[in-house]
């Protein structure tokens, strides 16, 4: 009987470790997703604010670590848009909107699949250790019992 249950707490064991590490993946993927997220949100707020100026206007362009250089804007209504793959296109400032509000909504659609996935298997790391404890508590029993 001890050695069911010892091949038992083995198997929930390598569960458990696999369960684990899927948690983690996910978790990763989340991360990712909500960076890029982030990223296009400052890309929605910097499109909105470019609907607001006039040809010619002086803009200070972000260059990285809080550093940035005087523009002009030659024409408001065009926008450079990667589309991926190192390719990128000309298109107005409204396509360009729609296309960073359409990868927005697909990635929050991603981000609640990831959540749902990440919900799942916790619930199943739950289920597998709530078993292990108790074989661990049965087996401790047994063996306190045999040692009286």
């Amino acid at each position: 009987m001890e050695s069911k249950r010892e091949e038992e707490l083995r198997r929930l064991s390598l569960e458990l470790r696999y369960f684990e590490q899927t948690a983690e993946a996910i978790q990763s993927r989340i991360n990712m997703v909500n960076a890029v997220i982030t990223d296009l949100t400052y890309a929605t707020i910097a499109l909105e604010g470019l609907e607001k100026e006039k040809e010619n206007s002086e803009l200070l362009v972000p260059i990285g670590s809080n550093s940035y250089i005087k523009a002009k804007l030659e024409n408001p209504d065009k926008v450079i848009v990667g589309m991926g793959a190192g390719v990128s296109v000309e298109k107005t400032l409204q396509e360009a909107k729609e296309i960073v509000k359409s990868r927005q909504e697909n990635l929050e659609k991603t981000r609640l699949s990831l959540q749902q996935q990440l919900t799942q298997v916790a619930e199943k790391i739950s289920e597998d250790r709530e078993k292990f404890d108790s074989l661990m508590a049965e087996l401790r029993e047994e063996k306190t019992s045999e040692d009286v």
